[in-house]
């Protein structure tokens, strides 16, 4: 997929906003020209109004362009909305029943595969990065992937009548924070970091 022109409008709205418009509404803090980002384990800074990302020296991977845009679209949300609590699957997302099928290939088999019989591996894993375990089938963890966008991943194990299964739910406030697409992209970006950080 050619995501350049999806970088460039992104870049163009973060360009648009003003540093405190982005403090104010993203919950990441400045530190001058700069944005202080913590993003799945990752720590990095996004200068204005460049839009250019800068890691800490210690990661050793490039930060893709899919999780850049994802980071410049959330820098720009102007949500004031406040999590409510209650859980809602992908496909109750605004148009999030048309992509059910393949936000469920890249991410909800993915982390069942891993995970739907070693659940002591997704609690373990996942507070690595921060996340905390929740009372949902039989294991769950919850994980704020962004400041405002909680993400709970859900497991249950096979049992003699039904193989292992799972489901990634997003707060009721979701849809108004992050196009329904960007929700599929770091859906499956959790997940292959949680797989990343098992698989050693």
């Amino acid at each position: 997929m050619n995501y350049s022109a999806a970088y460039d409008v992104a870049l163009e709205k973060f360009r648009k906003a003003t540093l405190e418009e982005i403090s104010e509404y993203s919950g990441y803090p400045i530190d001058g020209n700069r944005i202080k980002i913590i993003f799945l384990g990752q720590r990095f800074d996004v200068e204005y109004p460049s839009g250019q990302f800068y890691a800490e020296a210690t990661l050793n991977e490039e930060i893709s362009v899919p999780t850049q845009i994802l980071i410049l679209h959330y820098l720009v949300n102007r949500s004031p909305a406040i999590q409510t609590g209650q859980l809602i699957s992908y496909k109750e997302l605004p148009g999030g029943s048309i992509y059910i099928q393949p936000f469920t290939n890249r991410a909800i088999n993915p982390l069942v595969k891993t995970f739907g019989s070693q659940r002591s591996d997704l609690i373990k894993v996942a507070g690595t990065l921060g996340g905390e375990e929740v009372s949902l089938g039989d294991a769950a963890v919850v994980l704020n992937v962004f400041p405002k966008v909680p993400i709970t991943l859900v497991v249950w194990e096979a049992d003699d009548e039904f193989p292992a299964s799972g489901n990634i739910l997003f707060d009721n406030s979701a849809g108004t924070i992050l196009p329904t697409e960007d929700y599929a992209v770091l859906a499956s970006q959790v997940v292959f970091t949680l797989r990343k950080l098992a698989s050693k």
